[in-house]
């Protein structure tokens, strides 16, 4: 990092200089097991004396197990982009106000999520719904293993309850989909011609402030081959929100060319997919009783307001510990 010109690509130094301090947290938490390790057996030996220590060993060992399965997970967090900050994109499924809500709640669980871990987030694109909820949002997520944490989230979120919007008081069945994908750094190439693009610009919708609805800014851009569309009304100038645009287009076309080349692998191994494209992966119910349960791990939780408030640590540790089962047999 002190080597001459380093610092002339920001985005580039900023990153090494987060992988240097994921290392180092590494190697700190190693140091910390060891020294708590000799603490125990110092404890342990002065319990066969007859000191009346339990209370220090009980502490000592959940600090321990703590600390160890910290270790653990980072060792399941071993993906091509697990480390990378994630970018996440919601959207409705059909029936109008009620998904629209269910897109909502899942959003603010999300960013309970987020807060529980210390990472921090940039709505990029938030479109609300005519009554309620959302139409669509799109948020960039920073943090240690960001994209390695939340990528057990993609696909299709099933939401079950009393419609707060039904006078007559029916349940109802909502979907909304979550789409995950890494923000991939500038040196990983994506191909994209000009000639494949439509741009269009906008007066903001969302929340930002006095300058929102002021002059064109918001950019909407559509990659014509794909058909991916992609759109960011979050910054003040049209060009930086081209830029995010761009920089969310780039991340899409990126992970829909993994998903081909899988989808191909799994066709030669004959597997079955796990995670397929708009797959459901979790089924919320709020009534006539409360459960969460993840369709590929088997995971539940029967708190389910627990759960919206963002403690979804334990679906996303259930699919890590399955996928790293699944890789090593």
């Amino acid at each position: 990092m002190a080597a001459a010109g380093f610092w002339d690509r920001p985005e580039t130094a900023q990153e090494v200089g987060r992988r240097r301090s994921r290392v180092e947290k590494r190697i700190q938490t190693g140091e910390s097991i060891e020294s708590k390790a000799e603490e125990l057996d110092v404890l342990l030996e002065l319990q066969r004396e007859g000191e009346h220590v339990d209370a220090d060993i009980e502490s000592l060992v959940d600090q321990l197990e703590s600390e160890i399965h910290s270790i653990e997970m980072s060792m399941k967090l071993s993906g091509e982009h697990d480390e990378r900050d994630a970018i996440v994109a919601i959207h409705p499924g059909a029936g109008g106000t009620e998904s629209q809500d269910w897109a909502e709640m899942l959003l603010r669980m999300y960013l309970r999520f987020c807060e529980r871990r210390g990472w921090s987030t940039e709505m990029v694109d938030y479109q609300s719904g005519e009554e309620a909820g959302i139409k669509s949002a799109t948020m960039m997520v920073r943090g240690d293993y960001a994209y390695g944490y939340l990528k057990s989230e993609h696909g299709v979120h099933r939401l079950v309850r009393i419609s707060p919007y039904d006078a007559a008081k029916r349940r109802h069945t909502s979907f909304a989909s979550v789409y995950i994908y890494p923000d991939i750094d500038e040196d990983i190439e994506v191909e994209i011609n000009d000639k494949d693009l439509r741009v269009d610009t906008y007066r903001s919708s969302g929340a930002g402030g006095q300058h929102v609805n002021v002059t064109d800014s918001a950019v909407r851009i559509t990659h014509l081959p794909s058909g991916i569309v992609v759109t960011c009304q979050n910054e003040r100038s049209q060009h930086k929100n081209r830029d995010v645009a761009m920089k969310l287009l780039r991340a899409r076309l990126y992970q829909l060319e993994v998903e081909k080349r899988q989808v191909e692998q799994e066709k030669l191994e004959g597997e079955k997919k796990d995670i397929a494209f708009g797959s459901q992966i979790r089924s919320y119910t709020l009534q006539p009783y409360q459960l969460v349960k993840d369709v590929r791990t088997g995971f539940e939780m029967g708190d389910a307001h627990r759960v919206l408030e963002g403690d979804i640590s334990g679906f996303v540790e259930a699919y890590l510990a399955q996928r790293a089962k699944t890789s090593a047999e």
